[in-house]
């Protein structure tokens, strides 16, 4: 079985890179010897990249208060440490929304967003259930073009890694009662990715805790949704799974997610995946994945799924941003361990290598989904 340490890349290992990056950075911390952004590719150990934080050059950061509408143009900063009310509505309340986004280099130096516009519009619908203003989906393009441009030597040579981009939405106005901040902030960070996840994975069905409930955040990207699901995945590392798969609180029958990706499951011709009803994250990978199966002909299916139905599955895969497209080996239900088919000439396998192809510009974008970094 395929243990936790084999999966992603261990604290210690993200720690030391992290730390050797401060420490470069603060070596250079002079601006007249700070890192040339000119340089076609930073000082990185491009083959050993985990997924870790690793501090680059510029973050972007825009500001809306109680008495405008809209975001005023954002700026680019240094990258560093910001300061925080410590009764801001994020530390206080939580009232704070993610995205989570990839720029790719093509092997002809361009480099490539996929689908900025579908994070846009997720982070505007995370806004509104918040109770929070957003910025436009011109002024959130506009801002990741930004900081990409900035820290274009950040972004991996093709094949070593992508530049992931964490854009943050969050009520940064002091706030005692329960009640929506005064002031909100829209930052942006990136950072360069090797793989997430090493390997197959081999998830755990949860029976004992939920992620989500049918009127609640499971639908949107908000922080708090990640925060529940370290003690299970926890547990369930501690025992040597990759994840956990979870159940819906309604029946405790039907699979919905697991802790950071959606689920699909195959069975023939007929590619499964739970419906998106308010209790699951409209993933952009999920959607993606979905039209490009339908455009393989494949028979694509969103519905509730029984956990019953994991005995009789052919494949599974998980999909997600960091995720990509990754296949399952095993779940284990019930005391049950099941195991799928995986490798190559798997659907699984080729819909990743679509999907892949697309963003990083080796397959052409038919369906105009990539935007190019100018």
């Amino acid at each position: 079985m395929l243990s936790a340490s084999d999966c992603v890349l261990s604290e210690a290992q993200a720690h030391s890179q992290y730390a050797a990056a401060v420490e470069a950075s603060e070596l250079n911390e002079d601006h007249s010897t700070h890192h040339d952004v000119n340089k076609e590719y930073a000082d990185l150990n491009w083959d050993e990249l985990g997924f870790g934080p690793i501090p680059i050059d510029y973050m972007y950061v825009m500001k809306c208060t109680k008495d405008e509408k809209y975001f005023s143009q954002g700026t680019l900063t240094r990258f560093g440490n910001i300061d925080m009310n410590p009764s801001s509505g994020i530390l206080n309340y939580g009232q704070g929304l993610f995205e989570g986004l990839k720029a790719n280099r093509t092997e002809d130096g361009r480099i490539l967003l996929f689908r900025p516009e579908q994070n846009a519009r997720r982070l505007q619908m995370g806004a509104e259930r918040m109770c929070m203003p957003s910025p436009t989906i011109e002024q959130f393009i506009h801002a990741l073009k930004q900081i990409v441009n900035a820290n274009k030597s950040w972004v991996p040579p093709p094949g070593k890694g992508s530049l992931y981009i964490r854009p943050l939405l969050m009520g940064s106005g002091p706030v005692l009662g329960a009640m929506p901040a005064a002031e909100y902030t829209f930052l942006i960070f990136a950072s360069p990715v090797g793989i997430y996840h090493k390997g197959t994975l081999n998830l755990i069905v949860e029976e004992k805790f939920y992620r989500a409930f049918p009127g609640g955040t499971g639908g949107i990207k908000t922080a708090a949704n990640y925060a529940t699901v370290f003690k299970p995945v926890t547990e369930a590392k501690a025992k040597g799974f990759s994840d956990v798969l979870f159940l819906d609180v309604t029946t405790r029958k039907n699979i919905e997610e697991a802790s950071t990706s959606n689920i699909f499951i195959l069975k023939k011709n007929v590619i499964s995946t739970p419906a998106i009803t308010g209790t699951i994250l409209p993933g952009i990978t999920r959607k993606s994945i979905i039209e490009i199966a339908r455009v393989l002909d494949y028979q694509v299916k969103e519905r509730d799924i029984p956990a019953e139905e994991l005995f009789d599955a052919e494949e599974v895969f998980c999909t997600g941003t960091a995720m990509v497209v990754n296949p399952v080996s095993s779940i284990t239900y019930m005391g049950k361990r099941i195991e799928y088919k995986t490798g190559v000439n798997t659907v699984a396998q080729n819909l990743r290598t679509m999907l892949t192809g697309i963003q990083t510009g080796q397959i052409e974008d038919k369906m105009g989904w990539t935007v190019e970094i100018a």
